[in-house]
C-alpha cells in the first residue's frame, strides 16, 4: 500500500481533515489538528527539515478555515469547502512550503531561485490542491455530520 501512495506524491487527505476540523471546532482546534497532523503523518511519509514547515502550513489552513467559518464567509457546503480547500492548499500551503524548500536547499536567497522553486513545485502543489478538493468532496458532509453529533453528545457546543 505504501508503494501505491508514493506513486502520486501529495495525494493525501490531511488538508481536507484539517479544514473540516477548523470549520467544526474553531480556529484554534483547526491549527492544533493541522500542526499535529503534519508531525504524525510524517511518521509514515518521512520526517525531515520540512516537517516544521508542513506543520505550520497545515495549522495556518485550519486556523483560517475556522476564522472564515466564524465570520460566515466559509460555509459547510461541498462547493464552499472545495473552493477554499483548493485555493488554500495551492496558495497557502504551496506558497509557504516552497519558501521553506528554497531555504532548505540553498544558503543564498534570490528572487530567481524563488521563482524557480515555485515553478518546479507547481505540479506537486496542483496535485495536493486537487487531492484536497477530492477528499473534501467525498468526505466533508459525512465527517461534518459525525463531528456535529460528537459536539452535541459531549457538550462541545458554543453558547
Amino acid at each position: 500500500m505504501l508503494a501505491s501512495i508514493r506513486l502520486l506524491p501529495q495525494f493525501k487527505p490531511v488538508v481536507a481533515i484539517v479544514i473540516i476540523t477548523g470549520v467544526c471546532f474553531g480556529a484554534e482546534s483547526g491549527f492544533l489538528v493541522g500542526a499535529v497532523s503534519g508531525f504524525v503523518s510524517n511518521f509514515f511519509f518521512g520526517q525531515g527539515p520540512w516537517t516544521p514547515w508542513q506543520m505550520f502550513c497545515f495549522g495556518i489552513i485550519g486556523f483560517v478555515a475556522g476564522i472564515l467559518f466564524k465570520m460566515g464567509i466559509l460555509k459547510k457546503t461541498k462547493l464552499s469547502l472545495c473552493v477554499f480547500g483548493g485555493i488554500s492548499t495551492f496558495f497557502i500551503y504551496g506558497g509557504i512550503i516552497n519558501i521553506g524548500s528554497l531555504l532548505m536547499f540553498t544558503s543564498h536567497f534570490s528572487l530567481k531561485a524563488l521563482i524557480a522553486t515555485y515553478i518546479s513545485g507547481f505540479w506537486f502543489d496542483m496535485v495536493h490542491a486537487i487531492a484536497t478538493v477530492f477528499f473534501l468532496y467525498v468526505i466533508s458532509q459525512s465527517m461534518i455530520e459525525k463531528l456535529e453529533r460528537i459536539k452535541i453528545k459531549y457538550g462541545l457546543i458554543d453558547t
